[in-house]
């Protein structure tokens, strides 16, 4: 995978064009800022997303059968886990 600083972007955006996916990298920090993906592969990321979602959504919906207030979310069953070992 090729890797491209953001100063590198800012300068030359048509860099952008030769890449699939690239690493985007923040060379003063030395940090991973994120990816870029060319847009074939829109589908396959919003398929991922969607699934990712519904998985979630599943998980939250069995919680709320067992929560009796049915006001479970993601954040309060973390927080109620890591009660557990406080």
């Amino acid at each position: 995978m090729n890797s491209i600083s953001l100063s590198d972007i800012q300068r030359n955006l048509h860099k952008l064009n030769d890449f699939d996916i690239v690493e985007l990298v923040d060379r003063k920090r030395k940090i991973i800022k994120g990816y870029f993906l060319d847009s074939s592969y829109k589908d396959f990321v919003e398929t991922l997303v969607e699934n990712k979602n519904k998985s979630k959504s599943k998980i939250l919906k069995v919680s709320g059968i067992i929560d009796t207030k049915g006001s479970a979310t993601r954040d309060s069953l973390r927080d109620e886990r890591l009660a557990k070992y406080e």
